[in-house]
């Protein structure tokens, strides 16, 4: 710690930070831009000058830049001081010579941190009447627009985009006052994290393109602490409503998990929800004809057709908890399934087994940065799990950031650190069956089938123990030994696999790695959904389990099971079933085949509460109400509708009027599951007496967004399940919980820079704990077991194997309905090594014909290099649903 005299007041701070983060995280407002608690400090604006003093008797002192200053201690320094402000003056004017006068056109109006420190510098007087610079923009994809006109020169963007996530098509051209920041030439950015420009720039430079088509001003949005639904890292967002629409994601800071950052499928991809083919109401369906049924009638028809019936309950993986446990009380545990084939349930159910493993240590994505070295077992990541691969570029830097540490240079000054560091790069290690984005930082990266993965992995673990396993080519050896002895030497050794290849040997593998390293030893698993982790602690039976079974009727709860088992398989369950009801809020082939439909709620409409890869629980709340605009909509969470159900079958009165009852009736029913109780404060909490506004302090037109109803405005709707309301009056504060934080603004800081508000200490956590809780930290930990190394897959040169192959926009199931997305998703296809094309006298394009089992998928090819010899990558959400774990046979079409 260290003392330091700001204006006269005395203040203990953490002393390896410096001036201007001190200061932000003491709640001293200091003006700045190129600063960013993620990137460093450059120096480069000028902006957050400071009077600095030799001691308490100096009266002259000279101007420093805080954010290149450490806060050292018995630092006197001086905010106030007549020639900082007035040099803070000249440098805001400077920067806004050229800067247009636009701000009540431009799209970052509201949200903007020039703004912010424009104001908070005083600026206020233009007296620049020349000609201003300007600039041509570019076309930058379906994600991001570009006014270059904008621009302040901060460097923000190209130290975000080339050094923290590692693009390489970006970056600043020009001298002097010319510069310019963009592309080569204009282009599709093709970074998979370049939604982040939107936040990390402070100004209208680069914008959310996809907002721009149905643009409002931030404080005309209305907000809800969320959960990203893209994948099981469980990142956290603030999903912006308005006219019943999601117009806009932004971050939401979780210092355990993404920190300021999300990626492009995270932050673009939930366009699904405006979708008009969405069942917004309950339907009746005979084959094509649909009819719109009322609530009650809706109920009384399902009561009705499974009265004394077998009835059969399939959850789903992205279904929260609570809609899950609700299905489960309907149709007894003996009838439920968790709605994952025998092979995702077995692979997550290991995944949950093995963190819960004495002598395993699960880190947080911000952990993962601190990390070493690092081993990725058959993980793609950028495609898997993009926002781990952000964090493991991070953890490639600590290298450079030791080597700055052994020569006394801190670790926030970025440009130093990087000029010591040069190319040096902390171990990292890939096995995957592709080649992977993060190549560029590896130490070595090999592409493998998974059974060579899995072999590989086992060899590493015994080479940690000074052992080796038979079966192995000499070079495999070798490189085994090397990763191995790399952890070894490793202060903090870090090994990343996951579900993707399907086989869970790479699982065990990097489980008998992370037990023979020890306690200094981390390890993550991926998982493929955002609540896998909790239905594989939740419990159930598989698809094949449940489907074995006699039924009459089936309910599926927001599942596409096309999407989990081959269609034959499904067409075949289905047609087992009198009735088959489904509850869904988008349009899917499982619901085409439904005779009843009950609208529900997505995550914008709905409470819930999901667990992500890490094992952390978290709630997502409900962003608005759809009925408040078309009252004839009636969505509602599916736990609602599977309660008035149930209700209705057993003729008992209606218990669960909130969602407290439903965690409670959880917490008593599922132990394992007792901990999200903790998650986020009941329905009871205030701050000061008031519930969480939803909406920022300026909303208006509320009376003008039901005209084409009313001119009358009616009374907001009442949110009874959280201590949020749909309104703006409330609280809006630092002082709210973080887990129900709807979006970030402070007094005067209006950008996304206004976390530092939240936090404990700039860059650093939320006040009072970050959102969530991890339920492996409160679960008994079983014994620790060893693992075996699986047998050589022998190939058989007249038959494939089939190897996942995974896209971050492509695989998902909601990104592919997603109209930005579009332009981002590559044509299905087989991919064909190199040897295996010439083999089979296949070139690019053509047709290849796969089959497996009863099904039967053609696509064209595309042929790789480095694809292992005797397998096919299979287009993960692209192709139809084929069972990958017996050898399949291939014919060449035209």
């Amino acid at each position: 710690m260290a003392t330091i005299h700001v204006d006269g007041k005395s203040y203990e701070v953490n002393g390896s930070e410096n001036l201007l983060q001190a200061c932000l995280s003491l709640g001293i407002d200091i003006p700045y831009f190129c600063w960013h608690p993620s990137l460093g400090s450059v120096g480069s604006c000028r902006q957050c000058a400071v009077t600095q003093y030799a001691n308490a008797e100096d009266t002259r002192g000279r101007l420093v830049m805080s954010c290149m200053t450490p806060a050292s201690d018995n630092s006197f320094i001086s905010i106030e001081d007549k020639e900082a402000v007035e040099f803070r003056a000249s440098i805001i004017e400077f920067l806004m010579t050229n800067h247009p006068h636009d701000c009540p056109v431009c799209e970052e109006g509201g949200h903007c941190h020039l703004q912010d420190m424009t104001v908070m510098t005083q600026h206020d007087r233009r007296r620049y009447r020349f000609t201003k610079r300007t600039h041509h923009n570019q076309e930058l994809g379906s994600f991001i627009a570009h006014e270059m006109n904008r621009c302040i020169a901060c460097y923000r963007c190209v130290r975000y985009y080339n050094d923290y996530a590692g693009g390489t098509d970006f970056g600043v051209y020009g001298s002097a006052s010319r510069v310019y920041f963009g592309r080569p030439e204009s282009g599709t950015l093709e970074s998979e994290f370049s939604g982040n420009l939107t936040e990390v720039c402070p100004t209208g430079v680069f914008t959310d393109k996809t907002h721009s088509a149905r643009y409002n001003r931030k404080w005309d949005m209305q907000y809800a602490p969320s959960v990203c639904q893209g994948c099981s890292s469980g990142c956290n967002i603030s999903p912006g409503e308005r006219y019943g629409e999601i117009r806009r994601v932004e971050n939401r800071f979780n210092g355990d998990v993404n920190q300021y950052f999300l990626c492009d499928k995270g932050r673009f991809g939930t366009g699904y929800l405006n979708r008009e083919d969405r069942p917004r109401q309950p339907q009746l369906r005979h084959g094509a004809e649909i009819t719109t049924l009322s609530v009650d009638r809706a109920l009384d028809t399902v009561i009705e057709k499974i009265q004394g019936k077998k009835v059969l309950g399939i959850g789903s993986p992205r279904a929260s908890l609570e809609s899950n446990f609700a299905l489960r009380e309907l149709v007894g545990s003996a009838n439920y399934s968790t709605g994952m084939s025998q092979k995702e349930q077995n692979l997550a159910e290991l995944a949950a087994s093995i963190m819960q493993s004495e002598g395993i240590y699960n880190p947080t994505m911000r952990e993962i940065e601190s990390y070493d070295a690092v081993l990725i077992l058959g993980e793609d990541l950028t495609q898997t799990a993009p926002r781990m691969a952000l964090s493991v570029r991070q953890a490639a830097k600590n290298k450079a950031k030791q080597m700055s540490a052994d020569r006394r240079t801190q670790e926030w000054l970025a440009e130093p650190v990087q000029r010591i560091g040069q190319d040096q790069k902390s171990p990292i290690y890939i096995l995957a069956a592709t080649q992977t984005r993060l190549a560029d930082v590896a130490t070595g990266e090999v592409v493998a089938s998974p059974n060579d993965i899995a072999r590989l992995g086992f060899a590493i673990a015994a080479a940690v123990n000074g052992e080796t396993i038979q079966g192995l080519a000499d070079d495999a050896k070798a490189f085994a030994a090397q990763i191995a002895e790399t952890l070894k030497a490793a202060k903090k050794p870090l090994i990343i696999s996951g579900t993707s290849l399907q086989d869970p040997a790479i699982m065990e593998a990097a489980a008998q790695v992370a037990q023979n390293l020890g306690a200094n030893a981390g390890l993550s698993l991926t998982v493929p959904e955002v609540n896998s982790m909790g239905l594989a602690l939740f419990g159930g039976l598989s698809l094949e389990q449940a489907f074995a079974q006699d039924y009459d009727t089936l309910i599926v709860v927001e599942n596409d099971l096309y999407r989990r088992l081959p269609s034959i398989q499904v067409e075949r369950a289905l047609a087992k079933a009198k009735d088959v009801i489904v509850l869904d809020h988008s349009e899917s082939p499982t619901l085409a085949q439904a005779d009843i439909v009950l609208s529900a709620a997505s995550f914008a409409e709905g409470d819930g509460t999901v667990v992500s890869q890490e094992g952390r629980a978290q709630r997502y709340y409900q962003v608005y109400d759809p009925s408040y605009y078309k009252p004839e909509y009636t969505i509602k969470e599916s736990w609602r509708w599977l309660h008035a159900i149930e209700t209705g079958v057993k003729g008992k009165a209606i218990s669960w009027t909130l969602l407290d009852d439903v965690i409670e009736s959880i917490v008593r029913s599922v132990p394992v599951l007792e901990a999200i109780e903790d998650v986020a404060p009941d329905a009871g909490y205030r701050v000061h007496g008031l519930k969480v506004a939803r909406e920022p302090r300026r909303y208006s037109g509320r009376t003008a967004m039901r005209s084409q109803i009313s001119v009358h405005e009616p009374m907001q709707p009442v949110d009874v399940d959280s201590a949020l309301t749909f309104s703006m009056e409330g609280y809006v504060g630092s002082q709210t919980k973080s887990a129900l934080v709807p979006f970030a603004w402070a007094p005067g800081w209006n950008s996304p820079q206004s976390w530092n508000k939240f936090q404990d200490q700039v860059g650093g956590h939320l006040k009072g704990g970050d959102a969530g809780i991890r339920l492996f930290d409160r679960l008994a930990k079983r014994p620790a077991r060893s693992y075996v190394a699986p047998a050589a897959v022998l190939l058989n040169p007249e038959s494939f194997r089939l190897v996942p192959m995974h896209h971050i926009f492509a695989s998902g199931e909601f990104t592919v309905k997603t109209p930005a997305m579009e332009s981002r998703i590559p044509e299905a296809a087989f991919a064909v090594g190199a040897e295996d094309a010439a083999r089979l006298n296949i070139q690019e394009g053509q047709a290849l014909t796969v089959q497996a089992g009863e099904s039967s998928i053609c696509l064209p090819v595309r042929v790789i290099d480095y694809l292992p010899t005797g397998y096919i990558g299979y287009p993960v959400g692209q192709a139809p649903t084929i069972s990958l774990a017996e050898p399949v046979s291939v014919a060449v079409g035209a």
